[in-house]
């Protein structure tokens, strides 16, 4: 079973990026696969609702010891010990691939970790936030840098991201390609 995780802004989002959200959230559970997030409220709770809302698994990966702190759409809470940028760690390793919607520096973050952990990226680029702005600095138009580690893809709707993450998961990346230390 594939592990889509959706990364976000957190906080009060604007209507038409929540029903993004949701609809990205209902594709993947449309698709089988479950749906990871840091289980917190804006683009995640507007993602695992629409999961929710369509049959599917939510899991919820939250910072620190509280399950109360989870979003009502969450059937796996799983608390980290850790705070946000730790947890993030864990939701970009626990997943196969990653889409991204909205997002401020939390967000930031979590692109980086999944770029240098050849993790597939799809950014909803109509979005805000990080989501439109990244697009702008990437090397040769989807890398963070010239390693290239991973090509980010860019895309303009819910369904479109949904498509391009599970072909981008299809496709193989070459382990053996830039295999310098993390941070290098």
């Amino acid at each position: 079973m594939k592990r889509i995780a959706v990364i976000g802004q957190s906080g009060d989002i604007p209507d038409e990026v929540r029903h993004i959200a949701e609809e990205v959230g209902a594709e993947i559970a449309k698709r089988n696969a479950v749906l990871l997030t840091g289980g917190g409220s804006g683009v995640m709770e507007a993602a695992s609702k629409g999961a929710k809302e369509a049959g599917g698994l939510v899991v919820g990966i939250l910072a620190g010891d509280r399950v109360d702190v989870a979003n009502d759409y969450i059937d796996i809470p799983i608390t980290t010990g850790l705070y946000f940028d730790f947890r993030s760690l864990i939701l970009v390793h626990s997943a196969d691939a990653l889409i991204m919607i909205r997002g401020g520096n939390g967000t930031l973050g979590e692109l980086s970790a999944a770029y240098m952990n050849k993790k597939p990226v799809v950014i909803i680029e109509t979005t805000g936030g990080w989501a439109t702005k990244i697009k702008e600095v990437v090397y040769e138009g989807g890398y963070l840098d010239e390693r290239r580690t991973v090509e980010i893809a860019f895309c303009r709707s819910a369904k479109e991201a949904v498509e391009l993450v599970f072909q981008r998961m299809e496709e193989p990346i070459d382990v053996m390609k830039n295999t310098g230390q993390i941070g290098d």
